[in-house]
C-alpha cells in the first residue's frame, strides 16, 4: 500500500525517524555553549565574543537625508527605505503581535528554543510543508543582519545557504546577543531591520508605506498585519492581495488569543473586521523625485562622491544628514520664472541658476526641465544644463576685458573712437584681419564706462589692440572664477583670439554666477559649493579615511583688485538702471541692481547676469541639442527671467547697495579724443596703483 494513500502514516514514519536526528542535531551544534535547561555557561563566555561588526553596538543606519538651508527636506538617499526609531515610539502591541507569532518563549529562552524548535518540526512533518519556523527572532535578527550588511555574492550565500554549518554559527552568534543585549533591546533592533514588503524595510517605513501612521500609534489590527507580512511579505501585501493578507493577520489574532494576549470577545470583533490600509507613497530616493531643485541635487551628488570622496555605498546606506545651501525660496522662484518665459519641455531650455556672494553658497538651480532619464519626455532632462558648458554667453565677457584694462592702469574713462565694422591692428581671423560690428546703431566714440553699458563690440576689440593680447582677460576671467574657461584657456591665449571679448567660448551658467559674483564680492572669488554640513548616523561630522569631510567654504580675497571689482560694479548699474543700458528689463525699482547682456554669433544663445552685493543669478537661454535662433537678445528673454526670478526676493527685503567705486569713473581733465575712424591711436596710462581713490 502506498504511503501517498495514508499521509497521515507517513509523517508518522517520517517524525518517527525525524525526532530522534533532530535531537542528536540540536544537541550538537548548541552543546559548546548551552547546560541544564539552556542557560548559557558562563566558562564558555569567550567562545561567544567578539561578534561581527554588523552585530556589535554599531548604530542601525536610515535613509540619508538631504535638507534645504531652512532645514526643509530636498530628498533621501537609500538602497532599503528605513527609518530607526528608538523601543518608546514603537507601540508596544507591535511587540507583543510579532512574539507571539514569531517566537512565543522569547523572553523565556536564550536565543535558542530547544522546545520550540521540536515544535516547528513536529508541526510541519504533519502539514507536510513549513507552516512554522524553528527560529527565535535573536537568530532571525543574526541571520537578516549578515545578510543586509553583506557585499559580496558570498558573503550573501553564507547568510542564507542551507547548511548545518551555518545552522551552528547562527546559533553561536544568537546565544553571544544575547549574553550582550537585553530583550527590548533584540526586539527593537529586530522590529528596525527586517523587511515588511513594498520596500519598507523596519516598522517605522511599513507603518507609514501601509497605513500612513507613525509605529508608535499603530493599533492592533494593524499591528497583527505588520507582523504577519514578517515571514512572507510579498505573498501577504495587504495593498496587492487584502484577501490573503486578512487571512494572515487573523492568524497572528489567533496566537495572540491563544497567548492569553486577546480576550474571546476581542478576537471575534478583530477577526470580523476587513483589511483596511492608507497606503502612502515611498519617501523620495535621489535626485530624480527630489521634492525640489532635481538639477540642484544632481550636482550635490557629484560634488559629495567626486569633490568629498564620499562614496555612493555611504551616501545610500550611511544614514548621513547633509545640509546643503538651496535656498527654497529662490529655487522655488527660479522655477516659476523659466516657465513662465519658455514652457516645460520646450526645444529652447531657460536656465537660471544663483550663487551667494563671499561664500560661494548655490542658492538655486532652474530649468524649465525636470531631471529625470526618460528620452522619449522632451521635458526630461539628465544632463545637468546648469552645470555644462554648451554655447557662448556673448558679451558678458566684455566685463573680463574692462577688469583686465582696469587692472593695467586704463581709466573708466579711456576714450576710443572706432569705425563700424572696425578691424582689428592685433587679431586675425585665420590669415585675414579680424572684423567686427555692432548690433545695431552706437555713437562711433565712447568711453569705457559708456561702451560697457551700452555693449559696443567696436569699442571692446578696439580695447582688446590697446591691451595687445588676451591673456591678460583670459586669466582675469579664471582667477575670477569661469572654471567652464579652463580646458580651452590656454588654446585662447595661444591662438590670441580677439573674439574672446565677445563671448564665443561655451560658457558654463554656474561658471558664469561664479565670476560675476566675485565682483559682487569686492574682488574675493569663492568656488561654488552645495553643502555646508554632512553628519554621520551618530549625529558627528563624517569622516572619509579617517578625516572630516571639508564642507568649508574656500574662497581667494583680492583674486581681482578690489578697486577694480567696486568699480566694475558702479558701471554695470548703468546697464541695469539707466535707458542706454542693455538690461532694463531686470530692473527692481527701488533697487540698486548691476548686470551684464550678452548675445551669441547667430544668436544660438543669449545671457544676463545680474547681482547684488550679496545675489548673484545668471540666465541662459539657448537649445541643448542643436543651433537654434534663440529670436532675441540677452536684454530679452534672459533679462525678463532674472527679473521674474529675483523680484519676489529682492524686493522683499531693504536696497542692498554697492560700496562706492574703487576709481574714478570720470576724468580729472577733459581726455584726449581719438577722430579718425581707422585704427584708434592710444595715449599713454598711469599705472594703476596711482589712480584717483573714490570717494
Amino acid at each position: 500500500m502506498s504511503d501517498r494513500r495514508h499521509p497521515r502514516l507517513r509523517a508518522f514514519l517520517l517524525l518517527f525517524v525525524a525526532v530522534p536526528l533532530a535531537g542528536v542535531l540540536i544537541a550538537a551544534m548548541v552543546s559548546p555553549w548551552v547546560v541544564g535547561s539552556g542557560l548559557v555557561a558562563r566558562s564558555s563566555a569567550n567562545l561567544l565574543t567578539p561578534l561581527p561588526s554588523a552585530l556589535g553596538d554599531s548604530v542601525l543606519t536610515g535613509n540619508t537625508v538631504v535638507l534645504a538651508a531652512d532645514g526643509s527636506l530636498l530628498t533621501y538617499f537609500y538602497r532599503q527605505n528605513r527609518t530607526p526609531v528608538s523601543s518608546d515610539r514603537i507601540a508596544p502591541v507591535v511587540k507583543q503581535a510579532l512574539v507571539d507569532i514569531e517566537d512565543a518563549r522569547f523572553y523565556e529562552h536564550h536565543g535558542i528554543d530547544l522546545e520550540g524548535t521540536a515544535r516547528a518540526l513536529v508541526s510541519n512533518l504533519l502539514a507536510g510543508g513549513v507552516r512554522e519556523g524553528g527560529s527565535t527572532i535573536t537568530q532571525q535578527l543574526v541571520k537578516q543582519t549578515l545578510l543586509q550588511a553583506a557585499e559580496t555574492a558570498e558573503d550573501r550565500q553564507a547568510a542564507t545557504e542551507q547548511s548545518v554549518g551555518r545552522k551552528l554559527r547562527e546559533a553561536r552568534l544568537a546565544l553571544a546577543m544575547e549574553e550582550r543585549y537585553t530583550k527590548d533591546e533584540i526586539l527593537t533592533r529586530y522590529l528596525n531591520l527586517v523587511y515588511f514588503g513594498e520596500g519598507a524595510y523596519g516598522v517605522e517605513a511599513a507603518a507609514r508605506r501601509y497605513f500612513g501612521v507613525a509605529a508608535a500609534d499603530l493599533d492592533v489590527l494593524q499591528a497583527a498585519t505588520l507582523a504577519g507580512l514578517v515571514q512572507t511579505p510579498t505573498a501577504d501585501n495587504p495593498i496587492t492581495d487584502p484577501v490573503r493578507a486578512t487571512v494572515r493577520r487573523n492568524q497572528v489574532l489567533e496566537r495572540m488569543h491563544a497567548q492569553g494576549h486577546l480576550s474571546d470577545a476581542d478576537l471575534a470583533s478583530l477577526t470580523a473586521q476587513p483589511m483596511t490600509t492608507a497606503p502612502t507613497p515611498p519617501p523620495p530616493n535621489g535626485c530624480v523625485g527630489a521634492v525640489l531643485g532635481g538639477f540642484f541635487c544632481d550636482f550635490l551628488q557629484k560634488h559629495l562622491t567626486q569633490a568629498l570622496g564620499i562614496s555612493q555605498q555611504v551616501l545610500q546606506t550611511g544614514g548621513l544628514t547633509i545640509r546643503t545651501t538651496l535656498r527654497p525660496d529662490i529655487q522655488t522662484s527660479g522655477d516659476a520664472a523659466v516657465v513662465k518665459t519658455q514652457p516645460m519641455g520646450a526645444p529652447l531650455a531657460a536656465i537660471f541658476t544663483s550663487v551667494e556672494p563671499g561664500t560661494g553658497h548655490v542658492l538655486a538651480m532652474s530649468v524649465n526641465r525636470r531631471f529625470g532619464y526618460d528620452v522619449t519626455d522632451p521635458a526630461q532632462e539628465s544632463v545637468n544644463l546648469n552645470v555644462a558648458a554648451s554655447q557662448g554667453a556673448g558679451s558678458t565677457y566684455k566685463v573680463f576685458v574692462a577688469a583686465s584694462a582696469l587692472e593695467r592702469g586704463i581709466p573708466p574713462w579711456n576714450t576710443i573712437t572706432t569705425s563700424d565694422p572696425y578691424t582689428s591692428r592685433v587679431y586675425k581671423d585665420g590669415l585675414a584681419p579680424y572684423t567686427v560690428q555692432n548690433a545695431g546703431r552706437y555713437p562711433p566714440t565712447l568711453t569705457m564706462v559708456e561702451a560697457l553699458i551700452r555693449s559696443s563690440n567696436t569699442y571692446f576689440v578696439a580695447l582688446e589692440d590697446q591691451l595687445g593680447s588676451v591673456e591678460g582677460p583670459v586669466r582675469m576671467a579664471q582667477r575670477m572664477g569661469l572654471f567652464s574657461l579652463d580646458p580651452v584657456a590656454d588654446q585662447v591665449v595661444a591662438e590670441n583670439r580677439g573674439s574672446f571679448t565677445l563671448g564665443a567660448e561655451a560658457t558654463s551658467p554656474l561658471a558664469l554666477a561664479s565670476a560675476y559674483s566675485t565682483m559682487a564680492a569686492s574682488g574675493t572669488q569663492c568656488d561654488p559649493t552645495p553643502v555646508t554640513e554632512i553628519l554621520d548616523a551618530t549625529g558627528k561630522r563624517l569622516q572619509v579615511d579617517g578625516r572630516s569631510v571639508d564642507v568649508g567654504d574656500h574662497c581667494t580675497p583680492g583674486a581681482m583688485p578690489p578697486a577694480v571689482a567696486t568699480t566694475l560694479n558702479q558701471i554695470l548699474t548703468g546697464d541695469v538702471g539707466l535707458p542706454i543700458g542693455t538690461g532694463t528689463r531686470a530692473r527692481i525699482p527701488g533697487h540698486q541692481i548691476a548686470g551684464k547682456t550678452g548675445t551669441s554669433q547667430n544668436r544660438y544663445s543669449i545671457a544676463f547676469i545680474g547681482y547684488t552685493p550679496h545675489l548673484t543669478a545668471s540666465v541662459m537661454v539657448l537649445n541643448p541639442k542643436h543651433n537654434q535662433d534663440v529670436g532675441t537678445y540677452g536684454g530679452g528673454y534672459a533679462a525678463q527671467i532674472w527679473h521674474d526670478a529675483m523680484a519676489p526676493i529682492i524686493s522683499a527685503g531693504p536696497d542692498d547697495p554697492f560700496p562706492p567705486a574703487g576709481l574714478e569713473l570720470a576724468p580729472p581733465a577733459p581726455p584726449p579724443v581719438v577722430s579718425s575712424p581707422g585704427p584708434p591711436q592710444f595715449g599713454p596710462f598711469p599705472p594703476f596703483g596711482r589712480q584717483r581713490p573714490g570717494r
